[in-house]
Formats: C-alpha cells, structure tokens, sequence
C-alpha cells in the first residue's frame, strides 16, 4: 500500500530558499561580530599595557623583601628591565631565574602589582658559611679585591651551608663590605662535597673554635683549631665522636703550653695523643 506524496509548490522552495539565505547572513554576521570583538579586546590590551600608568619608569618602583646582606640597589640593579617598561610585559619567572644566576640567592619570588604599579621582589640569600682554596698557598689571592685573572678565580671560592658553591668574584663584587666567613676549607671539592652538610653541622657545634678544614690528604683530614692542630686521619663515621672529644680536650692548656703541641692525634678519639714539639715526646692527653 502506497502512500500518496504531495508535491512541493514552487512557492514553498522559494521560501525555504530564502530563510537558508537569511540563515547564512545570520551566521555571517555572528562570525564578523565575533572577530572584532576579539580585535578589539587584543587591540584594547595593547593599548592599555601602553598607558602611562602601567610602565616601571625607575628602580625605585621595585621592592625588594627578605634580603638580609644583599643591599636593595644591588638587588635593584640586577633586575633586567629596560626603563620604561610595561608591567604587563614583564615575565616574573625569567626575572626569578636571572636574579638567581646573577647572585647569591636560592629562592626569588616575583610579583606585579597594578596599583601602584610595581614589583616585589622576596628574594632568600645563599649566605656562605666556608671560604674555599685549593691549596694553602691560594690565601694570598684573598688579599686581591677584584681577582687579577681568571685562573686565580678558579682557585678560590665560597660553599654555603649545603655544600653549594658560590662564585668569590660574583659575591665579593656585589656586597663588597661583608664580611668573608672565617672558616677555611683547603682542597679540591670532590673531597668534601659528598658529605659537606654532616660535616660541617658537627663542626658548627663544636665548643673549640675551628678555623680550617685541611683535605689535601685524603687519608688524613687536619683541623686548624683554638688548640692547635688536629689530625683525624680519614673522614668517617666516627667523626661527630673525634668533634666530642676534641670538645672534652679544652682544658688541655692548663696541662700543656700549647705552644709546645706539634699536633694532637684523634685518630682514635677514645685514646687521644698529643705530640710535644721540643722532645718529639708522644703523650697521651688526659681526657675526661
């Protein structure tokens, strides 16, 4: 059984020609809107990043928080912008990673601010706790402010408290009126970088000033300390007990001149030794 279709009038495609047409414009103008209403917001952010009071004019419209050595002008000085410059335009993470390239700094954190327009800079320093030398002699290049050569630069530096190097150069040229840490740290890194942290956490408490840390010899680590020099042979668990017992040892001017100690061996720290200077005499300290 067949169902009987009518026939669609010559007025009916001509509407349904129509409304297509309609439809189309409609969509056309829907797309045109959309387009200028997309350059217009790109053309409004162009501008408005080109107005007066978006730009950093001068250093002085960066804040600089958490330094503790570095001077604000330092800081301030080491940030790349080119004056004027668009806030909107400024990229804080690059900013961030140049700041810690360029100085002694472990963290930065950069932010904009839009009213008034500016940026902070919180910044946490990498303080150096150890001037570094490869050999007892390199001393003397302390005494040069700046390094006359670069083979001299490579010679000497600064370790922070997690064994991180820092550039003498970079650091001294940037805070030229600190201090210089006084403990001293002789010989090639690959000795001491494993096990800097520990290290020097044990030697941070000690009681006994300690004033160089001697790793020329490998097999005989030498302490520079308040009661002469110390030998502890090679690096090892049992250093925190040879830091104790040099501890326990400083009442020792009050049995010996220290005048006449060569060296006190706390090779083994349970039987410390003390080796006299003018009869060659080994003694053995007498320890609490």
């Amino acid at each position: 059984m067949t169902g009987n279709i009518s026939p669609i009038s010559q007025a009916d495609l001509a509407q349904r020609r129509q409304r297509l047409r309609r439809q189309r414009r409609v969509r056309f103008l829907q797309t045109a809107w959309r387009l200028l209403a997309v350059g217009g917001l790109a053309g409004g952010l162009v501008w408005v990043t080109t107005l007066p009071v978006w730009l950093i004019r001068e250093p002085g419209q960066i804040k600089v928080e958490g330094n503790r050595f570095l001077p604000e002008q330092t800081v301030r000085a080491l940030v790349p912008i080119t004056y004027p410059q668009s806030l909107l335009r400024l990229e804080p993470q690059a900013i961030a990673q140049h700041l810690q390239a360029k100085a002694p700094i472990s963290e930065v954190m950069v932010s904009r601010q839009l009213f008034p327009p500016g940026l902070t800079v919180r910044i946490q320093e990498r303080l150096p706790v150890a001037v570094t030398l490869l050999t007892s002699a390199d001393a003397q290049l302390l005494t040069q402010k700046p390094l006359k050569d670069r083979a001299g630069a490579a010679r000497i530096g600064l370790l922070d408290e997690s064994g991180v190097p820092i550039p003498y150069e970079n650091y001294t040229l940037l805070q030229p009126t600190v201090k210089l840490p006084s403990l001293r740290v002789i010989g090639g890194q690959e000795y001491y970088r494993p096990y800097w942290s520990k290290l020097y956490r044990e030697i941070s408490r000690s009681p006994v000033k300690i004033a160089e840390i001697d790793f020329q010899n490998p097999a005989n680590l030498v302490l520079k300390t308040e009661l002469g020099t110390v030998h502890l042979g090679s690096y090892g668990p049992r250093f925190p007990e040879q830091v104790k017992t040099l501890d326990r040892m400083r009442k020792l001017p009050n049995q010996i001149n220290l005048n006449q100690i060569a060296y006190i061996d706390l090779r083994n720290p349970v039987s410390p030794v003390v080796q006299i200077n003018a009869s060659k005499e080994v003694t053995k300290a007498n320890v609490p």
